[in-house]
């Protein structure tokens, strides 16, 4: 796998993207359109009129993925130079699944405030922002601060992709258990920018906020802890359980965020009955699916892999969301967008799923259940379906600065973006 990857990297051309003009340039009439003096005319109308940028560039589709590479993946402050492949891997994505172009822009600098200011400077090149890969505490602030100063959409994936998907996934978890959010114990192993995000959202669906227990690398989050930062206090409860393994006895739902093998069938046989356990640490999960499986055959399991059931992959979400985003030039994304993401996705994995999708990854039939709560990175659906109900999420919450289409309109902009 090692020498694969560094062959796939390093093959000519070096990298996974290029640049390349979208309009003809092959003799000196394209050139005189393209540069000068033609070029000349959608500056001076752009001047006059600065909406019309996204009617003669390609600002409209275009989004920059920022990092200062201080938390990538699951390999920690490797630094901005070390963190391109995944950026580069995140435009493929963008391009991939949504027709977004992209530019990576990595910062050499952990300074928050600075990072800020470069990004605040960019404004005017781009649709929107996705941060990725910044560490947590920082990344709250940097995106807060980006959110409220700037008029387009500011999304830091690492926190609410996650959370997104996670969310849609553990409401097709409850609709097969008939769990009420309401009445659920949640455990958090992990207490990072996705876990914050994470526990958030799933208030948003009914879970209380009281019965979500989180635990960070030093244990629970509780009141005999002297050293919780600022971004961890409120997570803090008054429970004398100190231990992972204490704090899974009679939990309803496991979610980890945090690393390899720290989850063992001993836990998992103490939760409650028909627990769901989303075990999300990549590569390697918080416990390995087949000794999860047969701890309890009533689990419900989800990871991050994509060699088994249930994939929580923010592939599910950013591409779609900055998609529908973008073609309503929203100035957020909102939490209202967010939501509408997460049902949007469960809805579709209760759909009837196309005989050619479950050929794709090598089924012979896909349909909603146990091993089959969240869709497939690679179904078609997802870009109609995630895309239209976060851009009538926008109109409707205000944040959208043209208006909706309507669904036919949408679908044959949708099929026409995606031929480019």
């Amino acid at each position: 796998m090692k020498q694969k990857a560094l062959d796939y990297h390093s093959l000519f051309p070096k990298g996974k993207t290029e640049v390349i003009p979208t309009k003809r340039t092959i003799d000196s009439n394209d050139l005189t359109l393209a540069y000068s003096p033609g070029v000349a005319f959608p500056c001076l109308e752009i001047a006059e009129d600065i909406d019309k940028v996204y009617e003669y560039t390609n600002r409209g589709n275009l989004v920059g993925i920022v990092t200062n590479g201080t938390a990538v993946l699951g390999l920690g402050n490797i630094g901005p130079e070390a963190g391109k492949p995944v950026m580069e891997g995140k435009a493929v994505l963008f391009k991939k699944f949504a027709g977004i172009d992209v530019f990576d822009i990595e910062l050499k600098t952990t300074d928050p405030d600075e990072l800020i200011k470069t990004v605040q400077l960019l404004e005017p090149t781009f649709g929107g922002i996705n941060l990725e890969d910044i560490r947590a505490p920082e990344c709250f602030y940097i995106e807060k601060t980006l959110d409220e100063s700037m008029d387009i959409p500011v999304f830091h994936d690492d926190q609410h992709g996650t959370a997104i998907i996670t969310t849609a996934a553990l409401l097709n978890a409850l609709g097969l258990t008939d769990k009420k959010p309401s009445d659920l114990k949640v455990v958090i192993n992990g207490a990072g920018a996705a876990a914050v995000a994470i526990a958030d959202m799933i208030c948003e669906i009914g879970v209380q906020f009281n019965n979500i227990f989180m635990l960070d690398s030093k244990g629970m989050l509780n009141k005999s802890r002297t050293d919780v930062n600022d971004s961890k206090k409120r997570f803090v409860r008054d429970v004398k359980e100190n231990s992972l393994r204490e704090m899974m006895k009679d939990a309803d739902v496991f979610i980890g965020v945090s690393v390899n093998d720290v989850v063992d069938q001993e836990m998992i046989q103490s939760m409650a009955e028909n627990p769901i356990v989303f075990a999300l640490s990549n590569p390697d999960p918080e416990i390995r699916y087949d000794l999860a499986k047969a701890a309890r055959k009533d689990t419900i399991l989800a990871t991050g892999r994509s060699d088994h059931p249930n994939q929580v992959n923010n592939v599910l979400g950013f591409p779609f969301i900055f998609r529908g985003a973008l073609d309503i030039r929203s100035k957020r994304v909102n939490l209202e967008m967010k939501l509408a993401a997460a049902h949007a996705l469960a809805e579709l994995a209760k759909l009837p799923v196309p005989m050619d999708i479950a050929k794709l990854y090598g089924l012979t039939n896909l349909e909603f259940g146990p091993d089959y709560i969240i869709p497939k990175p690679f179904d078609p659906r997802l870009l109609f379906h995630v895309s239209s109900a976060v851009a009538k999420a926008a109109c409707a919450s205000g944040v959208a600065q043209i208006p909706y289409p309507g669904d036919e309109a949408y679908k044959l902009y949708l099929k026409e973006r995606m031929r480019q």
